[in-house]
């Protein structure tokens, strides 16, 4: 059995600027139907962020996704992200974590799965088969090119999210030492050393400890547990999949 895993944050985001709920209901039934059959998954979970996750109580040397503008989104939204997570699709939320951890998370529980998402820390930290429902583009991260886009995010940061990572040290210099690593076993040493350098010991260390946790995304459900609680067993189990008639959604 092939599981589709969608990280369902952007689809609503690309539907809630219809003119009528209507017009984007029907657009997000045709988008997650094309994502399941363009994967030719014969199930699927669905997987939305709800609130704010454990990474905003980790974040202490800037607040986490500060930059980001926090306008009122359009009523359609909400009425989209009820409906979403009813029949037929009967998307999930976890609370603590976002959907791109969810997904992670559900891999571990599903190896013969495709994660479709079109955000690039998902395609790229994330190892295994994806498929960038945005660009219709399927793409095959590898566990080296995963491990490797971490520890350069542990560098950098995320400037998308608010996370500061060393600062000055941006992608060229990043990719350099990354890419210049003798093994993966260095890569915690050689990065640490890093943070070392631009702060005092205790600074450097806890500040490397907060990025590292602030930019990995879960992928270990015994370690996810320690941040949120534990986790039940059905928020990974899938959903059949048949393509349906438009009466079916009504």
């Amino acid at each position: 059995m092939k599981v589709a895993l969608i990280d369902a944050d952007s689809l609503l985001y690309f539907e809630m600027g219809k003119d009528t709920l209507e017009e984007a209901i029907e657009g997000l039934n045709q988008r997650i139907q094309q994502i399941l059959i363009e994967t030719e998954a014969d199930s699927y979970i669905g997987y939305l962020t709800r609130g704010k996750c454990f990474r905003y109580n980790i974040a202490k040397s800037k607040p986490y996704k500060y930059n980001r503008k926090h306008g009122s989104k359009p009523p359609i939204y909400y009425a989209l992200d009820a409906y979403i997570q009813q029949s037929p699709w009967n998307f999930r939320s976890f609370s603590g974590l976002e959907a791109d951890d969810l997904v992670g998370l559900a891999r571990s529980v599903n190896p013969n799965s495709v994660i479709c998402s079109p955000d690039k820390d998902v395609l790229c930290q994330l190892p295994g088969k994806h498929y960038n429902y945005q660009k219709a583009h399927f793409h095959e991260t590898t566990e080296e090119e995963a491990t490797a886009f971490l520890w350069k995010q542990v560098l950098m940061g995320d400037s998308t999210d608010g996370i500061p990572g060393i600062p000055g040290l941006g992608p060229k210099t990043a990719d350099a030492i990354i890419d210049n690593m003798p093994s993966v076993l260095s890569y915690h040493q050689v990065v640490l050393s890093q943070y070392l350098a631009k702060f005092k010991l205790d600074e450097g260390v806890a500040r490397f400890a907060e990025t590292f946790k602030l930019v990995r995304m879960h992928t270990d459900i015994d370690i996810a547990a320690m941040e949120v609680g534990e986790l039940p067993e059905t928020l990974f189990i899938a959903e059949p999949f048949e393509v349906q008639e438009e009466s079916a959604w009504e």
